[in-house]
């Protein structure tokens, strides 16, 4: 039964209804289903027209136009009613605008991806209804809401009711298979993330732009430099003639120095391509990875260069302020689901802004009296290895704080190791001591150390994402043959962790899917998996990917434990903080002064409290910090 809540008028599809009735109704359910139409897609210019909430008994389609929904604030923030929603974090923005903090939810979109996490589905509320219910939902009256002003029509009416009916439909089909699949953990992690992200998307993260347009003008100003450069090494090389221009038009206002002579555009790269296969190198494309080995050379390395500031001086430039808002707030679209549980960010892409804090100290709280509390895991990756490996030499080094790169670095490279300290050598001066923070600050200075260290280094990191030898050979600037040597060195001293990334690469193969750590236990299909019939070219995208997402995934599933427990705390407790970014392992929130300190505090015991259910050690620790700005 469709009941209608507004501007009470004569319609042949519904009763009409009022709040009340809605709220009564409601309050005395364990599920809803809930969904919104709305004038558009983006929540700061946009505003809600309708919100449809019930079961499949009695569906109320409310014109919020006309009537106030606050008295649903009870039931849409109930911890004890839960709300069905598509894509929740849609909805989520427009009802936070409207006073209501959800909780309690379950996304039909994020099920689906769960369930089918690898796969490449279509996971639109369409798709799945037609799908699994087989049914076929109309585009054109979804369309119809998009800037509408008039009063709903019956069809309107009737499409919003359907979708209540269709979510707790699919919700109950969803339920059944993540019951199945032992994922019911994973499923009301991601439920309870997806109102973090929510509430990221709805604060947004304020920008100092006049100091963003400084660093937008500098980088243009080194983009140029870099071209000029560029141009003056194809002006003295001779093999390179060809590519000076003889034909260049002049004016009498024009100085002669600022004439480019060079006929070369520096962003083709088909043309950059040309200039350096008649320079002599051997390479089919101008990719930043073809091109890393060759780097020692002057012209590589200058173009090089040349590509980083023109990134910065484009994607970083005027063209990243059409992301800002009214409010001078930039507020990014999270991917929650990737193949490995990690999250994608776009409009813009805030996990690609330029690491160094000279960029991310643009971004400010947007209020004198908040500053930002960041925090971050130390070494998260080593410490799901370590845990899944239980390698006896990684769990002493990070459990005494040790530098756990020169730890494997001494292991690896043995006599060159011990040969290459200097005088005063921290890493030996302090072998004998016990953990703590102070041994942990401690960093070895010698330089042969440094760079044996940076070899482990890579290796160590590389192993969550399953580098190989080449992969290697390209990060060192060392050949293919050297590399295979490291990595056999390498595991010849940890063969705890040759044989853990062994067996999941073997699960893999053997399965069709990988699973992450318990107790969430995520997994990742293999669409290419054909049993002992998989091609072999697939066997090893497969075997790769098998030992890379328990590791990345399982990080994944913590950092966003970290964001429930973040959220629930401050919403539960009033506190004056809110979430505004994630970038990978590390969650920023801005805080009251006030509070800053001991919020500090309490954050990073949430941080660390959050890991606990993977590593039940304790191994894993978090750096949280204050600052004034963001940074990393």
């Amino acid at each position: 039964m469709i009941k209608f809540v507004g501007n009470p008028r004569l319609v042949d599809c519904c009763e009409v209804s009022t709040i009340d009735e809605a709220v009564a109704y409601c309050e005395s359910k364990s599920i809803l289903g809930v969904d919104t139409e709305t004038t558009g897609l983006n929540f700061m210019e946009s505003e809600m027209t309708m919100l449809q909430i019930g079961d499949e008994d009695v569906q109320f389609v409310i014109d919020t136009r006309a009537v106030n929904i606050l008295p649903l604030k009870k039931v849409l923030e109930s911890k004890h009613i839960t709300k069905v929603l598509h894509n929740v974090k849609f909805d989520y923005k427009f009802l936070l605008k409207n006073g209501i903090r959800l909780n309690n939810v379950w996304d039909t979109m994020l099920a689906s991806q769960v369930l089918n996490c690898g796969k490449q589905v279509s996971h639109s509320l369409s798709n799945l209804v037609s799908t699994h219910l087989h049914i076929e939902m109309s585009k054109e009256i979804r369309t119809t809401f998009i800037g509408y002003t008039g009063e709903f029509t019956e069809s309107q009416i009737v499409y919003g009711a359907k979708d209540v009916e269709y979510l707790l439909n699919l919700q109950a089909l969803q339920t059944k298979y993540i019951e199945d699949l032992d994922m019911v953990m994973l499923m009301q992690l991601e439920n309870d993330a997806s109102l973090a992200y929510g509430d990221i998307e709805f604060n947004g993260i304020a920008l100092d732009i006049p100091r963003w347009n400084e660093l937008a003008l500098d980088a243009e100003k080194s983009r140029v430099k870099m071209e000029i450069k560029l141009d003056d090494f194809v002006k003295d090389k001779q093999s390179l003639s060809q590519f000076n221009s003889t034909h260049f038009q002049t004016d009498m206002f024009m100085e002669d120095t600022d004439i480019r002579k060079i006929d070369v555009k520096w962003t083709s790269p088909k043309q950059v391509l040309n200039v350096f296969t008649t320079y002599g190198l051997d390479i089919e494309d101008v990719n930043a990875n073809t091109l890393l080995p060759f780097r020692k050379d002057e012209f590589i390395d200058i173009y090089i260069k040349y590509k980083e500031q023109a990134k910065l001086s484009t994607s970083y430039g005027d063209k990243f302020l059409q992301n800002v808002d009214s409010d001078n707030r930039v507020r990014t679209s999270f991917k929650q689901i990737l193949n490995t549980g990690r999250i994608a960010s776009s409009g813009p892409n805030m996990q690609q802004i330029p690491a160094n804090n000279k960029y991310r100290n643009c971004f400010i709280s947007g209020d004198n009296d908040w500053v930002f509390v960041s925090s971050d895991y130390s070494s998260q990756e080593l410490a799901i290895i370590a845990t899944g490996s239980k390698d006896p030499v990684w769990l002493k080094a990070l459990e005494e704080g040790k530098d756990l790169h020169s730890v494997c670095a001494a292991l690896v490279y043995g006599d060159k190791w011990r040969d290459a300290a200097e005088v005063g050598c921290s890493y030996y001066a302090y072998a004998n001591l016990g953990g703590g923070t102070e041994r942990a600050q401690l960093k070895c200075k010698c330089k042969q150390h440094k760079k044996l260290r940076t070899n482990v280094k890579s290796i160590n990191f590389g192993l969550a994402y399953g580098m190989g030898p080449m992969k290697l050979a390209d990060t060192l600037l060392i050949s293919e043959k050297a590399a295979e040597k490291l990595i056999k060195d390498y595991f010849k001293a940890f063969p705890s962790i040759e044989n853990f990334l062994s067996s999941l690469g073997q699960y893999g193969l053997h399965r069709g899917y990988i699973k992450t750590y318990a107790p969430y236990r995520r997994m990742r299909w293999f669409p290419e998996w054909r049993g002992y019939e998989t091609p072999q070219k697939d066997k090893g995208k497969i075997e790769r990917a098998s030992k890379n997402t328990p590791i990345q995934g399982s990080g994944a599933d913590m950092c966003k434990s970290a964001l429930v427990l973040v959220r629930d705390y401050i919403y539960e407790n009033d506190y004056p903080a809110k979430i505004v970014m994630t970038v990978h392992d590390q969650i920023d929130t801005i805080v009251r002064t006030d509070k800053a300190e001991e919020w500090c505090s309490i954050f990073q015991g949430l941080m660390e409290q959050s890991t606990l259910e993977i590593i039940p050690s304790g191994l894993l620790k978090a750096d949280t910090n204050i600052s004034h700005t963001w940074e990393k």
